[in-house]
């Protein structure tokens, strides 16, 4: 008797497509916040605007905030990959500074960047849980990530910190700089032409100074 084999199914949908939705629904909302702001954008505009349902935002993400969370987190992602983080001892200390200061000030800079920074500013949003789910999303991850390899560097005998955490946050703030507050300010006309890379490489040269082992 000869045993008839049955057809393959195609395969489903499954968690590729769900993946495709949920990247959609994040570039459509990152889109619209920088476009209307937090409070002037629904679940329903983002739903459309990414070509699903509004149950399949509120499933992905629960909810608005929960999503401009997620909007963060992924703008950081992209913008700064953990690659950047990697301990790699071969690759010399200044170099791997560079690499970083170039990808967080490009990042940023980005009118993305700078329309979430100006949402989280206004009074709504000031007083409300937001800037924390923000602080958590964005910036802790990167300064996590970037006192580790710090940690490494000193392990290594390259630096001397005795703080790590603090010199995270003072390289950060330094490459924010004027550049950045000017640009929340919507500000153009100042009388500094610093180039990024002429200020990239001042801060870079500023922190060694600073925490180089002699």
């Amino acid at each position: 008797m000869t045993r008839t084999t049955p057809a393959s199914k195609p395969a489903g949908p499954g968690r590729p497509k769900d993946l495709a939705k949920r990247a959609a629904i994040l570039e459509a909302a990152k889109r619209l916040f920088v476009l209307q702001g937090f409070d002037g954008v629904s679940m329903d505009q983002i739903a459309a605007e990414a070509g699903v349902s509004k149950l399949t935002v509120y499933s992905h993400f629960g909810d608005k905030d929960s999503l401009f969370a997620d909007a963060v987190r992924a703008h950081c992602e992209q913008g700064m990959p953990t690659r950047l983080f990697e301990p790699d001892p071969d690759v010399p200390l200044r170099e791997r500074l560079t690499d970083i200061a170039e990808a967080f000030f490009a990042m940023v800079m980005t009118p993305e960047a700078i329309a979430g920074h100006r949402i989280l500013c206004s009074p709504q949003i000031a007083t409300s849980h937001m800037p924390a789910m923000f602080w958590e999303a964005g910036p802790q991850r990167v300064q996590d990530a970037f006192t580790a390899l710090l940690q490494r560097r000193i392990a290594a005998g390259e630096l001397e910190i005795d703080d790590p955490v603090r010199a995270a946050g003072h390289f950060f703030t330094l490459l924010k700089g004027e550049p950045h507050a000017q640009a929340v300010f919507g500000y153009c006309c100042s009388g500094r032409h610093d180039t990024p890379h002429a200020h990239i490489a001042s801060v870079v040269d500023l922190f060694l100074r600073a925490y180089a082992k002699r």
